[in-house]
């Protein structure tokens, strides 16, 4: 399938821009067995979709003509979930249709609705727009869909997710159904997508640029276990490794990103942040930085980088990892686009390895496991890199100036007694200083443990308690706030018998109370079940026996005292609630009361 069947406006407009041969994506659209249907395509970010739409609509714009008739209300609609991709399709969509005299609005979030109005009213053959405000236009009457042949939903996926449904059916039971065509672009095409099409779309043709499961073959995936501590100097070292012309970190929510962006200018690097909390104009800013050259590196969240396409983009990092395996997708799919190769990282803590092969397997990504980058491999790289950046240098013709500095220099005496060395040392000094510092990175062995405890404060020396050993550990996700409760259920004790808490690689080693030792043995050696009987408690070493108190009888119910009367007649009796004797354990179905020992009912009143 080649460009040639194009009318020649859009054919002399991708020539010029460098395309001899379509994409899988633009192939399967300008297929002859398209031709007017309705389409259902799912295909790889980045794989050419908007230009394959572009494309698509061509023949109901253009039909036999080489130039658009004047423009008046829309021919052709565009939703997009964000602004960013809105303005990038805008952007596509001028440069392929400037020779047929294409007009090509946009109307989003962010802008001067009045000057959207204005553009609207002058004509348009072509109209890009995020739902809120593009249904804001129709509802005012400012966008007049009565003349559209072709409406297209880009990421329609990503629109549904970010809760447009409402706005999509209301823009497209606002469009004449008889005469439009429906195109639905989408990466993975879930039940809702599906349930869209079926009620908007015309025994609509489905497309897989794609096959399913197969892997994006321009993206390399990796990952890499690391301290949960390094995960900014993972950054950080990854970024000076990898050294690319434009890198984006995912971070999992706002606060994170400022965080992270504040910590890499502090070290140096020219990083620019995204975040929904900042305004259209400063998003705009942020992008024009980096595409312009001066910011290399983008920490963003999720929301924010939907749809972002840029073209030297070859490095995404995720520093948290994302919570399904389609954001893994759009994420790792914001490199490697256009026929360009691209580097997807992962940083994964100990803990969190399972979940992170559980990713990867639902987005059938392969990604290689590969060792954190550490300084010693940064500074290996930096000599390779410095080596021939001072080889390209000395080939390049100097300017007259600086051949007059260079004179003037060797003409010092103090030059007389340097070296060759020195000098080239002196150069790869000057050469390496504005490059931020590489971070050294703790080892598995480095690994500060864990230990929590349930007070607070860690036990004192003198009050030693019993250790009891569970099978369950850092890479079984093990964590305080689900062991707690699983050792209370399992030992028959309360949070106050429980003291320090060591969660180590694969076990987990936790304090009991010397005097609720032989109790807490004794009941986790009774069988259990659910979730509980999954993990194996056993006791590190002997279990002091600590013989149990009897608890007396309760008082009877004539005992009891009267409103505003002594608390008893008699003396006080052994064993009355409030008793915190050491050694003193009530048997298993009595309660003291006002010390934490199970559910606290009372008993005998």
């Amino acid at each position: 399938m080649s460009f040639s069947s194009l009318p020649a406006p859009l054919l002399s407009a991708l020539t010029a821009r460098g395309y001899a041969e379509p994409t899988a994506v633009q192939a399967a659209v300008l297929n002859a067995e398209t031709a007017g249907r309705d389409l259902l395509v799912s295909a790889q970010t980045g794989s050419g979709k908007t230009v394959a739409f572009g494309l698509a609509m061509a023949n109901e714009l253009l039909g036999d003509n080489e130039r658009l008739p004047h423009a008046g209300a829309p021919l052709a609609l565009i939703v997009a979930p964000t602004r960013e991709l809105a303005l990038q399709v805008r952007e596509e969509l001028t440069w392929l249709y400037a020779s047929a005299g294409g007009r090509v609005a946009s109307c989003v979030g962010g802008t001067d609705p009045v000057q959207e109005r204005r553009v609207l009213n002058s004509g348009a053959h072509i109209v890009v727009g995020t739902p809120g405000r593009l249904r804001d236009h129709i509802e005012r009457g400012n966008l007049n869909l009565s003349n559209l042949r072709v409406a297209v939903l880009d990421e329609a996926d990503e629109m549904l997710d970010l809760g447009f449904r409402e706005e999509l059916e209301a823009i497209l039971d606002a469009s004449p159904a008889e005469q439009r065509r429906t195109l639905l672009f989408s990466a993975t095409v879930p039940h809702a997508i599906a349930s869209l099409a079926k009620r908007y779309q015309r025994d609509a043709m489905r497309i897989e640029a794609t096959a399913r499961g197969q892997a994006h073959g321009d993206i390399e995936h990796r990952a890499m276990l690391i301290v949960g501590q390094d995960i900014e100097r993972c950054v950080v070292n990854a970024l000076r490794l990898e050294n690319p012309r434009i890198a984006m970190v995912f971070c999992a929510t706002r606060a994170s990103v400022t965080r992270l962006h504040s910590n890499l200018t502090e070290r140096g690097f020219t990083a620019v942040a995204l975040s929904g909390e900042l305004s259209q104009a400063e998003r705009s800013r942020a992008l024009q930085n980096l595409r312009d050259g001066r910011a290399r590196v983008c920490v963003a969240t999720d929301v924010a980088a939907r749809g972002i396409d840029l073209p030297d983009l070859g490095l995404v990092i995720h520093a948290e990892l994302p919570r399904d395996p389609e954001t893994l997708l759009h994420r790792s799919g914001r490199t490697g686009r256009a026929g360009r190769k691209g580097i997807s990282l992962f940083l994964v803590p100990h803990s969190r390895r399972r979940l992170a092969e559980r990713l990867l397997d639902a987005a059938r990504v392969r990604a290689e496991w590969v060792q954190p980058p550490t300084a010693d491999a940064v500074h290996a790289k930096d000599g390779e890199r410095l080596v021939e950046q001072t080889v390209e240098m000395l080939a390049e013709e100097a300017a007259e100036r600086d051949q007059a500095i260079a004179r003037a220099l060797l003409a010092d005496e103090r030059m007389a007694s340097m070296t060759q060395e020195q000098l080239a040392t002196a150069l790869i000094r000057v050469l390496r200083a504005p490059l931020p510092a590489p971070e050294e990175l703790l080892t598995q062995a480095e690994r500060p443990r864990r230990e929590y405890s349930v007070s607070g404060e860690p036990a004192p020396a003198n009050k030693e308690g019993v250790w009891f050993r569970l099978d369950v550990g850092r890479d079984s996700n093990a964590d305080p706030r689900w062991l707690l409760p699983l050792l209370c259920r399992r030992g028959d004790v309360s949070r106050k018998e429980i003291g320090r808490i060591r969660i180590q690689d694969n076990e987990t080693v936790v304090e009991v109370a010397p005097y609720a030792a032989a109790h807490f043995a004794e009941a986790i050696n009774r069988p259990s079940a659910g979730e509980d009987a999954q993990v194996e408690i056993t006791a590190l070493g002997a279990v002091p026996e600590v013989a149990n108190t009897p608890r007396p009888a309760p008082r009877d119910a004539f005992q009891r005292p009267h409103r505003g009367g002594p608390r008893h007649d008699g003396p006080r009796h052994e064993g009355h609630r409030g008793d915190s004797r050491p050694g003193y354990y009530p048997p298993r179905g009595e309660v003291r009361q006002g010390n934490g020992y199970g559910n606290r009912k009372r008993q005998g009143y």
